[in-house]
């Protein structure tokens, strides 16, 4: 059932096979491609040392700094160098379909400690602040608190219903792309602690102006909370110059996070295989799971009879399992099913190429490694 690894182009080869070979600890990481013949599976792994404290996992948007789409290839392009070296990369989160909103993950995203996308409930995967991977359902408790103490809950960069409130950075891009409404342009209350926006915090806005508007601009400097027509006809107006608190709690408390993606299900749970009931369907897949010593990222092909016929979710985490995952979470599949690695797709893309999608978890290395985000060997 397991193949050696294969050599990979461009980058270093270990020569490792899946199961049994420890990751050579000159490199650290390993490409491995295990093929299951009588199926048929073909899949894709890149393993990373734990230990390794100049390894470190990111994230990147589709269109660089701000929510858009586009292929690993062009993700990783565009992180900033001090970063460190891109690695390997899989796709990330599932995304919303909102014209006005190409990209928006559907779940969480924290990239480089900035909030991006709010968690909607389901299964995340995060790097904690003593550098440990984790993952669990996450709630959000985002709110507003008016100046009179009362408060309202709000999306993040995202389609705003006519009867709720999203607030809106630059990592959305130019414009708030919104119609009607109110919009409530925010700048900072000079408490030192303003932007990027980042998870588990309170922060203090200062409203520079309101507008019975849509399509309100955005820079770095600016916030925008906009309600949509319903709501804002029974919420009181504010004046220029009112403060209101940004509230970006969730549940766990994900305070100190830099690095989070969405996704789900959960797949492994403490070393046991998550089981569902029901027909299943199988489809090319993309996971993160670890161990106490190795994270993985993991690709399978489908959709191709002669060369991989994917996998179902009870199927995907009996492997992550065998793998030696104590916990693994799934991650978008299908056409976007896709592991890059040393500049190049290793896998076979079920729409015959590399398929444009809203995030990616990547590794990197670095060449001083920032002790904040690994765990102490």
């Amino acid at each position: 059932m397991v193949s050696a690894s294969l050599p990979v182009a461009s980058g270093p080869a270990d020569g490792a096979t899946l199961g049994d070979a420890p990751v050579q600890r000159d490199h650290g990481y390993a490409y491995i491609h295990d093929e299951v013949k009588e199926v048929p599976w073909s899949v894709h792994i890149f393993k990373v040392d734990r230990s390794r404290r100049d390894l470190v996992l990111g994230t990147s948007s589709g269109e660089g700094a701000a929510i858009g789409m586009g292929t690993i290839a062009e993700q990783v392009k565009a992180l900033p160098s001090a970063l460190g070296t891109p690695l390997a990369a899989v796709n990330g989160d599932f995304y919303l379909t909102d014209p006005r909103y190409p990209g928006d993950p559907r779940d969480l995203h924290i990239r480089q400690g900035e909030l991006v996308s709010a968690p909607a409930g389901h299964a995340c995967f995060w790097i904690s602040a003593a550098g440990e991977p984790c993952s669990t359902n996450v709630v959000s408790r985002f709110r507003v608190r008016w100046p009179d103490g009362s408060s309202m809950p709000f999306g993040l960069n995202e389609a705003r219903p006519d009867d709720g409130a999203v607030l809106y950075s630059a990592a959305v891009g130019a414009s708030t792309r919104t119609t009607g409404g109110t919009e409530i342009i925010l700048e900072d209350a000079h408490d030192g602690r303003w932007l990027p926006l980042a998870v588990g915090q309170t922060v203090r806005g200062r409203v520079r102006l309101v507008r019975d508007a849509g399509d309100s601009p955005l820079n770095s400097d600016t916030l925008v909370l906009s309600l949509g027509p319903k709501l804002a006809a029974r919420t009181p107006r504010l004046a220029a110059g009112a403060e209101l608190r940004i509230v970006t709690e969730t549940l766990p408390d994900l305070t100190g996070v830099t690095t989070a993606i969405g996704g789900g299900p959960t797949l492994v749970r403490d070393g046991k295989a998550m089981t569902w009931s029901g027909l299943r369907m199988r489809h090319p897949r993309t996971a993160v799971g670890w161990d106490k010593d190795h994270l993985y990222l993991v690709e399978v092909d489908g959709r191709q009879s002669d060369v991989s016929v994917g996998m179902t979710f009870p199927e995907l985490a009996a492997y992550m399992a065998k793998l030696g995952c104590e916990q693994a979470m799934n991650l978008d599949g299908g056409g976007s099913a896709t592991l890059w690695v040393f500049g190049q797709v290793m896998n076979s893309p079920s729409e015959g190429r590399e398929r444009p999608g809203a995030n990616a978890l990547v590794v990197l290395r670095q060449k001083r490694p920032q002790e904040q985000v690994r765990r102490q060997p």
